[in-house]
C-alpha cells in the first residue's frame, strides 16, 4: 500500500491533497477505463467541476504521456513531463501558467502530486527495464472519480438536450401565436389584437438573456395558452362562417342552374347598352383598419427623422412626415395622393413609412406604392400584415407617444 506523499518545498499540504489521494490508494485493480473517452466526459461536466479550458488543456498533456489507451487500477498512473515537455504539448503554455493550472487541476481533486525528495519529476526502472518507482502526478484521483464525472456529463448533456427541445418549441408556439394575431386582426375578429399583441411580447421580455430551463418552460406554457386562446377563438369564427356560407352557395347554386331566366339575361342586355352588369360590378370596398399610431411609430422609428422636431406626437405629425419622406424616396405628388384617396391619409401615410424602412430593398418606391394602391382598390392588400413585418423586423415592442 501506498504511503500519504507531502509536497516538496513550501507547497502546504491540504486536506484535500489527503482526500485525493486515499481516493486514488482505493481504486480497485480491476477498474479499467479509456482514457479519452473519460476526458471527454470530462469535458462536458467541466462547468460542474470548477475547471477552465486551460486546466483542461493541460490535464489533455497530462495524459498523453501515460503510454496506455486505458487507465487502470493495476498500473502505475504516475506521469512524469517537465514543464517543458508540458509546454510542448499544451500549445505553447507558458511555465508560470502551467504551475498555476496543474494546481488548480490538484486543488480539483483530479490529480495529486507524488514528489521527489528534491521536487523533480523522473523515473526508476529496474534491471529488466520496467518500471518500479515514479515522482510526478499521479491520475490515480481521475480514474478513482470517472463514474462520478461520466453521470455528470450524462446529466449535462440530458440538460442540453431538453433546453434545446424548450427552446424550439417556444420558437415554434411564438410564431404559430404572431401568425394568428395578424390572421385575427385582418379579419376583423380579434377586437383585442393590440392587447394580445403585447401579451406575446411580454412573454418574451419576461426571459432573460440566457434563461434557464424553467424560465424557459414557463414562458413555453404561457404562450402555448395564448396560442391555443386565439387559436379557439379563431376555429369558432371559421366554423360559424362555414355554416352560414352553406344556404348562400345553394341558393346561388340554384340561381345559376336556369341560364334562361329573365334575372340573368336582363343584365346582359345593359350590358349590352354599355352598363356594367351586377354580378360584373366591382366590389363595395370596406375602408382600411387604422392602427395605433405607437405601433406604427415602433414598427417605423426612423419616420420620425422626417417629421417637423424630429418627433411625431400625433397623426398629424406622421403626415406631415410622410410628405417629405414622399419627396425624399423619389414618389410622385401623384402617386401619394392615388394613395391617399384610396386608402385614406392615415394609412397612406403608415405605408409610405414602412416603404421607407425598406428603401434598401425597394428599386422603385414611387412604382410600389402604385402597386399597392391599385391592390387596395381590388381589395387584395390591408396595411397589418405590412405593419406587422415591420415590427417583427425592430423586435416588436411598442413605443409610447407623448
Amino acid at each position: 500500500m501506498e504511503s500519504v506523499t507531502t509536497p516538496f518545498g513550501r507547497r502546504p499540504m491540504t486536506l484535500g491533497m489527503l482526500a485525493s489521494q486515499a481516493r486514488g490508494r482505493a481504486v480497485p485493480e480491476d477498474r479499467v477505463v479509456d482514457k479519452w473517452k473519460l476526458f471527454r466526459a470530462l469535458c462536458e461536466a467541466r462547468p460542474r467541476l470548477g475547471i477552465t479550458d486551460r486546466a483542461l488543456a493541460l490535464l489533455n498533456a497530462l495524459l498523453s504521456f501515460y503510454p496506455k489507451a486505458e487507465l487502470s487500477g493495476a498500473d502505475s498512473l504516475v506521469v512524469f513531463p517537465s514543464n517543458a515537455q508540458l509546454s510542448l504539448r499544451s500549445n505553447g503554455m507558458a511555465e508560470a501558467t502551467i504551475r498555476r493550472h496543474l494546481a488548480a487541476l490538484v486543488d480539483a481533486g483530479l490529480i495529486a502530486r507524488k514528489d521527489s525528495a528534491n521536487g523533480k519529476r523522473y523515473a526508476r526502472r529496474d534491471g529488466e527495464g520496467a518500471l518500479s518507482e515514479a515522482f510526478g502526478f499521479s491520475l490515480a484521483p481521475l480514474l478513482a472519480r470517472a463514474a462520478e464525472i461520466e453521470a455528470l456529463a450524462a446529466k449535462i448533456v440530458a440538460d442540453r438536450l431538453e433546453m434545446q427541445r424548450l427552446k424550439e418549441r417556444l420558437t415554434i408556439a411564438r410564431r404559430d401565436a404572431a401568425k394568428l394575431i395578424e390572421t385575427g386582426m385582418e379579419e376583423g375578429v380579434l377586437r383585442d389584437w393590440e392587447a394580445l399583441h403585447l401579451q406575446h411580447r411580454a412573454i418574451l421580455a419576461e426571459l432573460s438573456r440566457k434563461p434557464t430551463a424553467k424560465e424557459t418552460a414557463e414562458a413555453l406554457h404561457a404562450m402555448e395558452h395564448l396560442r391555443d386562446e386565439i387559436a379557439n377563438r379563431l376555429e369558432k369564427l371559421a366554423n360559424s362562417r362555414n355554416s352560414s356560407a352553406n344556404p348562400f352557395q345553394n341558393e346561388r347554386h340554384i340561381q345559376n342552374s336556369k341560364p334562361d331566366s329573365t334575372t340573368e339575361s336582363e343584365p346582359l342586355m345593359k350590358h349590352e347598352q354599355g352598363e356594367m352588369p351586377a354580378a360584373q360590378a366591382t366590389p363595395k370596398r370596406e375602408p382600411l383598419k387604422t392602427f395605433p399610431l405607437a405601433m406604427v411609430l415602433s414598427a417605423c422609428p426612423d419616420t420620425a427623422d422626417y417629421a417637423p422636431g424630429g418627433e411625431i406626437a400625433s397623426w398629424r405629425d406622421l403626415m406631415a412626415a410622410a410628405v417629405v419622406i414622399r419627396a425624399t424616396l423619389g414618389i410622385s405628388p401623384s402617386a401619394y395622393q392615388s394613395a391617399c384617396e384610396v386608402m385614406g391619409p392615415e394609412n397612406a401615410a403608415v405605408a409610405v413609412a414602412c416603404i421607407l424602412e425598406r428603401a434598401n430593398e425597394i428599386q422603385s418606391p414611387g412604382g410600389y406604392l402604385r402597386d399597392l394602391t391599385r391592390r387596395t382598390e381590388r381589395g387584395e392588400f390591408s396595411i397589418g400584415p405590412m405593419l406587422m413585418a415591420a415590427l417583427r423586423g425592430r423586435g416588436g415592442g411598442l413605443k409610447r407617444t407623448g
